[in-house]
């Protein structure tokens, strides 16, 4: 592709030398990548700046730049106000807008994203969809899974994969969007038709600052929906009206509202609602009539899951008969209070649970249905937000019947400090800390009693620990069994 054309949708660039006739074979980001050929962006971050990379670049075949500065390069650069604004839109061409050949479904919220992604993802599937799926987890693309490092990734590496998707016929893809990702225009560019919120509560404020700046950047989604009627291509946006910030989502777009709820009257509604130990049970009631729905999802926070999945779908024209039948056979997401089961004669339930509201949400249902004690192991990330630390140990102590804190992601911080963190504030005694992960679940596991429930919280699905930048392998599914084999041979 000629560059002209690539920056069709860039008003405002300055260059070094003329571009009419530069082709461009493929876009890079990552100095290591650049192949003859290929536009080089150089993006600034938090750890090293693209535009100390651009010599390396331009040994490699790059045959042009984009930059924030002029640089002292003997290829043609294209300045920028800001390269990875223009990334999103020189990426969208690149790949010849790849969205727009596909229904795409964005979900966005503090918690319930990947749950609600991977229940649409079995109902598209088994309405005989193709289906493409980014998020916290993996990417998929119909059962091809590949690796992922963020929640919602580049807009470069969005867009390859749109494209890929459009190749293999995928006619549906379903993405979680992070705050993170909408306020650094990572999604610019993708052209959604369904917008899913799920709730607000208390995460990020390390990057947000305040949880009104927060709930503005998750409130992008809905805006971005756009502000034109298309009977060709309708839109719409699918929101939580029990949650708080319902409104603000619903002012943001001018796209039709599909609402559920348990408790506010909404479109879409749980009623007759029954939770028990073996899942849930209520009255799916829609515009389109009711249903019954008996899924072995447990807890209140999974029939919103289920609630917010249902309303996409049927703003998708799926019939509700497909829609019960995809929540009545799902056995849930990995790591999303995922039970760990060797025979032991008490419950144990891994779950990401790292917010103050989730893991709320998960022990409130392990006392629903728990006959001893609910035993929570949890700790919180490093380099992250601070102020929430001492608020998850407060829904632990409150929620939980015995508290073990420890270790989670440290990153670049010490245990030790952010244990300080979470408990400084609360009585001596009334806890245990173990900063070692390993020993505090040996330690909770070495103090259950039959009918008891251990959480161990926090990482769900992760299988590393990130101690001073590195990764060592850790999987609190595979820990816990581990532990209790040695459990039982030391009996």
């Amino acid at each position: 592709m000629k560059l002209p054309e690539l920056l069709r949708h860039i008003p405002n660039f300055q260059t070094n030398k003329s571009l009419k006739d530069i082709e461009i074979t493929g876009v890079e980001m990552d100095s290591r990548n650049v192949k003859e050929g290929d536009l080089f962006i150089c993006l600034p971050g938090d750890h090293f700046d693209g535009h100390d990379f651009a010599s390396q670049a331009v040994k490699q075949g790059a045959a042009a730049l984009i930059c924030e500065r002029p640089l002292d390069v003997s290829i043609p650069y294209i300045v920028v106000p800001d390269t990875n604004r223009a990334m999103g839109s020189i990426a969208n061409t690149f790949y010849q807008y790849p969205t727009t050949s596909m229904q795409l479904i964005g979900i966005t919220g503090t918690n319930g994203k990947t749950s609600v992604s991977y229940l649409l993802e079995e109902i598209f599937q088994m309405n005989r969809h193709q289906t493409g799926l980014i998020g916290t987890i993996q990417m998929k693309i119909n059962e091809s899974v590949y690796p992922v490092r963020n929640t919602t990734p580049d807009s470069l590496f969005l867009q390859k994969s749109f494209q890929e998707m459009k190749e293999r016929n995928v006619d549906t893809a379903i993405m979680e969007v992070s705050s993170h990702a909408l306020d650094k225009g990572r999604v610019h560019g993708c052209d959604f038709d369904v917008a899913v919120f799920t709730n607000l509560s208390q995460d990020h404020l390390d990057y947000h600052g305040n949880m009104d700046e927060y709930l503005h950047a998750k409130s992008l989604l809905f805006a971005q929906l756009g502000n034109t009627f298309n009977p060709e291509n309708p839109k719409f946006a699918i929101i939580n009206a029990d949650d708080p910030a319902a409104d603000v989502m619903i002012r943001s777009t001018a796209q039709p509202v599909l609402s559920y709820g348990i408790q506010k009257e909404a479109a879409i509604m749980a009623d007759h609602l029954h939770l028990h130990e073996k899942g849930t049970t209520f009255t799916l009631t829609t515009p389109e009539g009711g249903i019954t729905i008996n899924s072995s999802l447990m807890g209140k926070f999974n029939v919103y899951n289920m609630l917010a999945a249902a309303g996409a779908a049927i703003a998708s024209g799926v019939e509700l008969d497909v829609i019960k039948q995809a929540l009545e056979s799902t056995k849930g997401v990995r790591g999303r209070f995922e039970p760990v089961e060797e025979g032991q004669s008490f419950g144990i339930v891994i779950d990401y649970a790292h917010t103050p509201d989730s893991l709320h949400n998960v022990l409130q249902t392990m006392q629903e249905f728990c006959r001893g004690k609910v035993r929570v192991v949890v700790g919180c990330g490093g380099d992250r937000d601070r102020t929430k630390r001492p608020l998850m140990a407060d829904v632990a102590m409150e929620f939980g019947d015995h508290a073990i804190f420890t270790s989670d992601n440290p990153r670049t911080e010490s245990p030790e400090q952010i244990l300080d963190d979470m408990v400084e504030h609360l009585e001596a005694g009334g806890y245990d800390r173990i900063v070692d992960r390993k020993e505090a679940i040996r330690f909770a596991l070495e103090q259950a009693q039959p009918g008891d429930m251990v959480l161990i919280a926090g990482k769900g699905h992760e299988t590393y620990q990130e101690v001073n930048g590195k990764r060592y392998e850790f999987d609190d599914r595979e820990t816990a069994r581990e532990l209790l084999k040695q459990l039982k041979e030391s009996k």
